[in-house]
């Protein structure tokens, strides 16, 4: 991607630590056999810039900035593939897609982890969690209930530090 096409999108070839990140994204992908093409890489960034998580067609206006011709389906598709790879998330209370928090500590490690999200109802942030316990709490009721799960999103809703200690917070 030229520098150009960097920024049109939103983002600048220069940032290093974005730069890594995607990088390692695509050993990853390639580590798992599969291809981070850059049309899938451009649609990775622009997620992982987003400050909260954002939706297909927020991404895909963005993405247009720099592929005119993009469709819903070249945007859903990419996304398919990210969540596939266990590069983003998506947040289904939100119906919107955030990078795995993993991603950029260098920590790709595929689909499937646990991975619960805490969602702030005032200002809308959103922080992905990794708490194994949780997970394996939520694996042992659903057996528990004969249920075999197949995916397991938590998503916790409430106050962010910020909005708890911001005047006329609805605590």
């Amino acid at each position: 991607m030229t520098a150009g096409e960097a920024a049109a999108i939103g983002g600048t070839a220069e940032d290093p630590a974005m730069e890594a990140a995607l990088d390692r994204a695509a050993a990853s992908c390639t580590r798992h056999g599969a291809q981070l093409t850059e049309l899938r890489r451009q649609v990775l960034r622009l997620v992982l810039e987003a400050e909260q998580p954002i939706g297909a067609y927020a991404l895909l206006d963005r993405l247009r900035r720099a592929r005119r011709g993009a469709a819903p389906p070249t945007v859903y598709r990419a996304l398919d593939f990210l969540l596939a790879q266990g590069l983003i998330h998506k947040v289904e209370r939100l119906n919107a897609f955030i990078g795995c928090e993993e991603v950029g500590h260098g920590h790709a490690h595929g689909a499937g982890h646990p991975h619960q999200f805490l969602i702030c109802g005032e200002c809308g942030g959103t922080a992905e969690i990794c708490d194994l316990g949780v997970a394996q709490a939520v694996q042992a009721a659903a057996r528990g209930a004969g249920f075999l799960p197949h995916r397991t999103t938590v998503e916790v809703e409430g106050l962010c530090l910020r909005c708890q200690n911001s005047p006329g917070s609805a605590k």
